[in-house]
C-alpha cells in the first residue's frame, strides 16, 4: 500500500513538473531601454569619459519660501521666486491639503540662514528644513587670489 502511494504521487509530482512549461512575453514602453542606457552612462567606471554629472543626494537644507493650497498663486510665487533668484533651484512638494515651495540645496544650515536674511523682504514667512538635497558640485578651480 505505501508502495502504490509512493509511487502515485511521485508519478503526480513528475507530472506536475512539466505541466509548467510555457512562454512569458514581457510588453514594456521602448523609453525603458533608453533610461536604461542613459543611467548607465552616467554611471559609468571611474575610468571611462562621462558625459553628465550624477546627482549624489544627501542631507542638507532648503528654505521654504510660500505655502498654500490654491496651485494657482503656488505657481505664480514659484514663477516669482525664479524670476528674483535664478540661481536657487525650487521644488514643489504637495502633502494634501498645501503646496509648499522650498528653495536651494544648502549643505550648512548657515547658507540657508544667509538665504532667508537676503529674501525676507520679498517673501516673509521663511522656513528652514532639514531634508535630502541635491549635493551641489563643488568648486574645486583656484585662482591667484586663492593661493
Amino acid at each position: 500500500m505505501k508502495i502504490t502511494i509512493t509511487f502515485i504521487s511521485s508519478f503526480l509530482l513528475f507530472k506536475a513538473s512539466f505541466a509548467q512549461r510555457g512562454e512569458v512575453i514581457v510588453i514594456k514602453d521602448p523609453l525603458i531601454d533608453s533610461l536604461i542606457a542613459k543611467r548607465s552612462e552616467v554611471y559609468k567606471a571611474p575610468g571611462e569619459v562621462k558625459i553628465g554629472k550624477p546627482i549624489v543626494s544627501s542631507y542638507g537644507y532648503r528654505v521654504q519660501v510660500f505655502y498654500g493650497s490654491d496651485r494657482r498663486e503656488v505657481f505664480n510665487q514659484q514663477a516669482r521666486f525664479k524670476s528674483l533668484y535664478p540661481k536657487f533651484n525650487t521644488y514643489l512638494i504637495y502633502k494634501e491639503p498645501n503646496y509648499y515651495i522650498r528653495v536651494g540645496d544648502f549643505r550648512t544650515r548657515l547658507e540657508a540662514q544667509r538665504l532667508m536674511n537676503e529674501i525676507r523682504s520679498a517673501f516673509p514667512t521663511l522656513f528652514i528644513f532639514r531634508e535630502k538635497i541635491n549635493a551641489p558640485q563643488l568648486d574645486t578651480t583656484t585662482t591667484d587670489d586663492q593661493r
